[in-house]
């Protein structure tokens, strides 16, 4: 996952690349009709220990991580979020 991410161009922080923060945590989801699921099955509460992944990236490369994160990333519905950093003047 990570690979992709820096492959795609994010974790550039000043002179250095490959930079994440990752903690471990239980994540939880219930697959609904028509989900095809990685893990678990339709119906179920799912339990899973799972990464929260941190990275940085410039705004330009947004649609092409993203990418990059849907294509290696094993779930059907990858939960992610996209945060924009305000500017230091």
């Amino acid at each position: 996952m990570l690979d992709a991410l820096f492959g795609a161009g994010a974790g550039a922080i000043g002179d250095y690349r490959e930079c994440a923060f990752v903690s471990s945590g239980m994540g939880q989801f219930r697959p609904l009709g028509g989900a095809s699921p990685a893990v678990g099955s339709v119906g179920e509460l799912t339990y899973v220990a799972e990464d929260r992944v941190e990275v940085t990236l410039p705004r330009r490369l947004r649609s092409s991580v993203v990418a990059a994160l849907r294509a290696a990333h094993p779930y059907e519905e990858p939960a992610f979020h996209v945060v924009e950093h305000a500017s230091v003047s």
